[in-house]
């Protein structure tokens, strides 16, 4: 990974920030001064801040934090990549504009176009680590720097696959391969993982491909799992327990942003859903939001599974 190397700075007990110029004594009545790095340097040397969710410490939370992947300051802009989808590509990595911040000693000022103004104090806990601490809410922040160059997009969005099927508002099936045995989730067109404070439910529907997403009649509902298998990065495990039915077991693996290939491990029937009406964690500025909602918890508490062959 290429970094930009911080001026040296020595400090005793914890590393804080600050934004003065040191003088240091050489001989009687000579001065030298020795500059220190200011926050806004600090926040700007890396491009990419990847926030690290499962650290975070406290018993409240900042919105804009808890639902943001990564987060960029970038000459007083701040960015956010909040979606899975595009990431990588949206704002040419850095991902979109959702408000402004200042910098002062040793806090930053964030005015998130949603969420409002937060002050947060901010420790250097390394040369590429920084922690957040909002005060109101007792909260703390963990975020890691990068270089774009550097960070691996892929990494975070197949660590996170759990929150890509929940950026639609449904997955519509596209195709269903002519080899496998018959079985009853040929009959299912739309899946729908839910986002929005029910845990990670999903609704089935059978209705015919084509139907307009808001007049889409769900006929099952249940709970979903999403599991690692071992030794293959790329393809996941998923679970569909439907209330009062059996379950449905599948390898899952994605074929882009927007569509995915479902594997029928019991029927040997491969099935491809497209995702339609992507939902944009956004802020005001670009059309659909979500309000008042926050996406991730924690990360997905992804278990491995190892397939018999």
């Amino acid at each position: 990974m290429k970094t930009l190397k911080l001026l040296s700075i020595i400090f005793l007990g914890s590393i804080v920030l600050t934004s003065c110029v040191a003088e240091v004594v050489i001989e009687e009545d000579v001065y030298i001064e020795e500059p220190v790095v200011t926050l806004d340097e600090v926040l700007s040397t890396y491009e990419i801040w990847y926030v690290d969710i499962e650290r975070t410490k406290g018993s409240g939370e900042v919105p804009f934090l808890q639902k943001a992947f990564t987060v960029s300051f970038k000459n007083g802009t701040f960015y956010a990549n909040n979606n899975l989808v595009g990431m990588g590509s949206n704002g040419n990595g850095f991902g979109l504009d959702v408000g402004y911040y200042d910098a002062y000693r040793t806090e930053v000022d964030v005015n998130h176009d949603i969420d409002g103004v937060y002050r947060l104090a901010v420790t250097q806990l390394s040369s590429n680590q920084i922690e957040l601490y909002d005060g109101v809410t007792n909260t703390s922040y963990y975020l890691i720097g990068y270089q774009r160059s550097a960070f691996d997009y892929d990494r975070v969005f197949y660590d996170n696959i759990h929150y890509f099927l929940q950026e639609y508002e449904t997955w519509e099936k596209v195709y269903t391969s002519e080899f496998g045995v018959l079985n009853e989730f040929d009959n299912e067109n739309y899946l729908k993982f839910l986002y929005y404070g029910s845990g990670d439910n999903f609704n089935s529907s059978e209705d015919p491909n084509g139907v307009p997403i808001n007049d889409i009649f769900y006929d099952y509902i249940g709970h979903y799992e999403i599991y690692d298998i071992a030794d293959n990065f790329y393809r996941k495990t998923l679970t569909l327990d439907y209330s009062f039915l059996d379950n449905e077991f599948f390898e899952l693996s994605v074929i882009n942003d927007s569509e995915i290939e479902l594997f029928h491990t019991t029927s040997g029937t491969v099935y491809k859903f497209k995702g339609r009406g992507h939902i944009l964690f956004k802020s005001s500025k670009n059309g659909k939001t979500v309000q008042n909602e926050t996406k991730r918890i924690k990360k997905a508490d992804l278990k491995v599974r190892k397939l018999s062959k």
